[in-house]
C-alpha cells in the first residue's frame, strides 16, 4: 500500500458532507470507543505511556500557558533544555523540587524571572572584585 501524505492546511480545514456528519452524531459512545480499539492507525495507550503523558503535562502546561518554546523556558527560568526536553517527552521523571519550582512559575512567572535576574547580577558582580 502506498503511503500518503497530507499537509492540513488550518487555515482551509476539509469539510464533512451532510451525510458524514449525520453518521458521526449518530454513534453511540460504546461505537466510538469500538471504533478507536479497531483502528490499526491509532492503539490506545499503554499503562506505561499514559504515565508518562501524566508527568510531561504540568511541565508543558507550564511551559505553554506562558506561550514559550523549550528554549525560551529553559533560558528564562534557568532549566537546562535537554532535560526539559526528556521531562516533556517522559523519558525522565522530575523530582519533587521540580514540580514544587514549576507551581511556583506558574503561578508567578515575573517574580521568578526578577529573582533569577538579580541572582545572575549578584554572581556577576561577585566574579568581578
Amino acid at each position: 500500500m502506498a503511503i500518503v501524505r497530507y499537509q492540513f492546511d488550518p487555515a482551509n480545514p476539509p469539510k464533512m458532507t451532510e451525510a458524514e456528519r449525520q453518521f458521526l452524531d449518530n454513534l453511540t459512545p460504546e461505537q466510538i470507543e469500538q471504533n478507536a480499539l479497531d483502528d490499526p492507525d491509532n492503539p490506545p495507550f499503554t499503562d506505561e505511556e499514559l504515565e508518562r503523558l501524566s508527568i510531561a503535562a504540568p511541565i508543558q502546561r507550564a511551559r505553554r500557558g506562558m506561550g514559550l518554546t523549550q528554549v525560551q523556558f529553559s533560558e528564562r527560568f534557568h532549566i537546562n533544555l535537554a532535560r526539559l526536553r526528556d521531562w516533556e517527552q517522559g523519558r525522565y521523571k522530575p523530582d519533587s523540587a521540580l514540580l514544587a519550582y514549576l507551581k511556583i512559575i506558574a503561578a508567578e512567572p515575573d517574580l521568578v524571572r526578577q529573582i533569577l535576574e538579580r541572582g545572575a547580577a549578584g554572581e556577576k558582580a561577585a566574579a568581578a572584585e
